[in-house]
């Protein structure tokens, strides 16, 4: 089953008309994206956009050969011209099956805002799914069917990444599904930025007018398993480190600070944890605690860690780090052990991990010998947790800096 992809924008494309910002300035030749719209063996349509024809033909494509039309959102403004021969388009009803004479099978999938996807099987069994933009599957129940999981997956990865949490956790998508961000809007910086933002969550993008053979072998991006994510202060770490996982299901949050018995706890600090919160997914679980190793040992599912900083904090208060002699009479070697142990445990882990931490040094000397000393330490924490990762980030102004990996 082949399949190429007539635009792979958002529903006004990219450049959106009039708009100023830097994204859609910077959106020319390969980088512009028609509305999203996928044609299926020269016979089925996803989607009828305006200047369908034209784009078909600049992909080396025709349709003159389709049979059937289908829409998977609401349009808003105009009405898009039906090209003359081209059947007229409708949708299939959540849950209903269609029959094509080609073979093909088309069921609707329930979505949780309006729209529909299609799950789409070909002749000869190859299986692809065509999710419209700003929706992901109603619900946790397999989208897939008996059937397994899907070759390619078409979704608005970038606006809804838990739709590709919720087919992940279904099984709909697995470790050799292809997926493929569609529905690209202006939300995100385009080119090497959102290759690599698409990469941390397993999926790609393609320029339009790309004809995908479903079922052939992709190279599926490696997401690694062991990440750590620097920054300044309001840098942005933990927005990135955040966004990493929001494709993927069952995330544990590992709160230090939660468990920190130094934590100011003051309405700021307060207001600070809140709005952590609101960002996570529903479906995330939330674990207050500085002991890591076991976390780090036990199997299970993502791990976002935020922060390092703090676990140094909660570990220096352990050892009496802050005053001179105890931290001469044992304090200095018993932290090296636990960052030793600490670090052991990430180099053994089997579940992916996302850690954050904070990067100091760069500017004021602290006043005091503590101040220093801690400085000191969390950048050697840093150091020696950044050797067990796959890719080491830092984030300065909100923008992400691929040190490794």
């Amino acid at each position: 089953m082949e399949l190429t992809l007539l635009g792979t924008g958002g529903p006004d494309g990219l450049p959106r008309p009039g708009c100023p910002c830097a994204v859609c300035a910077l959106a020319v030749g390969e980088a512009a994206r028609g509305p999203s719209a996928a044609l299926v063996d020269g016979t089925l349509l996803l989607d009828l956009t305006p200047g369908a024809a034209l784009a078909a033909a600049r992909a080396g494509r025709s349709l003159t050969g389709v049979r059937q039309v289908l829409l998977s959102h609401p349009h808003d403004g105009p009405a898009v011209e039906v090209p003359a021969g081209l059947p007229q388009p409708g949708r299939v009803p959540d849950g209903r099956e269609l029959a094509l004479l080609t073979g093909h099978r088309v069921r609707a999938v329930p979505m949780d805002s309006p729209g529909t996807g299609y799950a789409v099987t070909g002749p000869d069994g190859q299986r692809l799914l065509y999710l419209p933009p700003g929706a992901a599957p109603a619900g946790l129940a397999d989208p897939a069917g008996p059937d397994g999981r899907y070759d390619l997956v078409l979704a608005d990865v970038v606006g809804r990444p838990d739709a590709l949490a919720r087919l992940r956790a279904s099984g709909a998508v697995g470790p050799t599904t292809d997926v493929v961000a569609v529905h690209l809007d202006h939300d995100v910086p385009q080119g090497h930025e959102l290759t690599r933002r698409l990469a941390a969550a397993g999926a790609r993008a393609v320029p339009d007018g790309t004809t995908l053979t479903v079922g052939a072998y992709e190279e599926v991006p490696d997401v690694p398993r062991r990440t750590l994510v620097l920054g300044g202060a309001r840098s942005g770490k933990s927005v990135e480190a955040e966004r990493r996982l929001e494709g993927f299901p069952g995330v544990v949050y590992v709160a230090t600070g939660g468990n920190y018995h130094g934590a100011p706890a003051d309405e700021e600090w307060a207001a600070r944890v809140g709005a952590h919160r609101e960002r996570r997914p529903g479906s995330w679980r939330t674990v207050e605690t500085c002991d890591l190793v076991p976390l780090l040992a036990e199997p299970g599912p993502p791990l976002l860690i935020d922060c390092l900083s703090l676990w140094l904090t909660d570990a220096m208060d352990a050892v009496d780090a802050w005053d001179d002699a105890p931290w001469a009479d044992g304090g200095e070697r018993e932290l090296r052990r636990r960052v030793r142990e600490l670090t052991g445990a990430v180099r053994a882990t089997r579940r992916p991990v996302v850690a954050v931490s904070n990067e100091v040094g760069s500017g004021i000397v602290p006043a005091t010998a503590s101040g220093r000393r801690y400085r000191d330490e969390l950048g050697r924490l840093n150091a020696a947790f950044a050797t067990e990762c796959e890719q080491v980030v830092l984030v300065v102004a909100g923008q992400a800096l691929v040190l490794r990996g």
